[in-house]
């Protein structure tokens, strides 16, 4: 997005999928909007199906109560997440990418790499990454 402010001149238009992929907050989204206004760009959301005019009371009206529903909706969905971990987390799920290697394969991994076998020659026994191999030699048990 930073590119996108740096390059964008007076008389384009912005425009975004939702006006809530723009800012991270109404008070962030008002800044930008109005920064954009100073410096002659118009503001277009494809999702809201609006443009931007700031120039008069209604535009500007418009523009805030869309930021608002836009800082709504996204705070719902972070507390929709939050319940929906908060629940799986009560019937024992836990969050993550479940371990690829168990401890039967770490420690063959870390005997290997104890007695001098190449890091990389590990990764090719194994079918991975010589950053994974090195996570799960370094991973405190």
């Amino acid at each position: 997005m930073e590119d996108a402010l740096r390059y964008i001149r007076e008389g384009d238009t912005l425009v975004v999928w939702r006006l809530d992929r723009l800012g991270r907050n109404m008070q962030h989204l008002i800044q930008l909007v109005n920064e954009l206004n100073d410096r002659g760009i118009s503001l277009q959301s494809l999702q809201e199906n609006i443009t931007m005019d700031r120039s008069n009371a209604t535009g500007q009206l418009m523009f805030h109560l869309f930021a608002a529903f836009a800082e709504f909706e996204r705070n719902l969905i972070q507390e929709r997440s939050a319940a929906g971990r908060a629940a799986a987390k009560a019937r024992g799920k836990l969050g993550g990418r479940p371990e690829k290697f168990g401890n039967k394969e770490v420690e063959m991994m870390k005997t290997l790499a104890q007695n001098g076998t190449p890091i990389k020659d590990i990764a090719l026994m194994f079918e991975t990454t010589r950053a994974t191999v090195y996570r799960y030699i370094n991973k405190q048990s």
